[in-house]
């Protein structure tokens, strides 16, 4: 059983994909932007673009009836590994307690040229 999600709080996608797939208990997200929902654009720093991306991914959670409780995975995409502490910062806010196991790693280019991607899979 194969559901696909559309988040009515994330930006519309820049490609020919969906928000995220739901297959049983499993819900796998593509990675989120830290474009702004309603205008398009990205913030200003890695800080307010990983705070933005994740705030994406809640919706897209929600979407699906899961919250940042039913993440069990993480990838975070860098353009500058650089970063790294910067963004563990915005992340650690959210995933305080009992965080999911995670890769973070740098790439050359991003969509947009964001500076931060991310992607989840949550479980029910």
């Amino acid at each position: 059983m194969r559901q696909t999600i559309h988040a009515q709080g994330a930006p519309a996608a820049i490609g020919p994909y969906c928000h995220a797939k739901r297959c049983g208990d499993l819900l796998f997200t593509s990675g989120q932007l830290g474009l702004d929902p309603e205008t398009g654009a990205l913030p200003q720093g890695v800080q307010a673009q990983a705070k933005q991306s994740l705030a994406n991914l809640g919706a897209v959670l929600a979407a699906a009836g899961m919250g940042f409780e039913n993440v069990v995975k993480t990838t975070v995409f860098l353009a500058d590994m650089d970063d790294f502490a910067a963004v563990n910062e915005v992340y650690g806010q959210v995933f305080a307690q009992d965080p999911p196991a995670r890769s973070c790693v740098a790439v050359k280019t991003l969509p947009k040229n964001a500076l931060v991607e991310i992607e989840v899979i949550a479980a029910v």
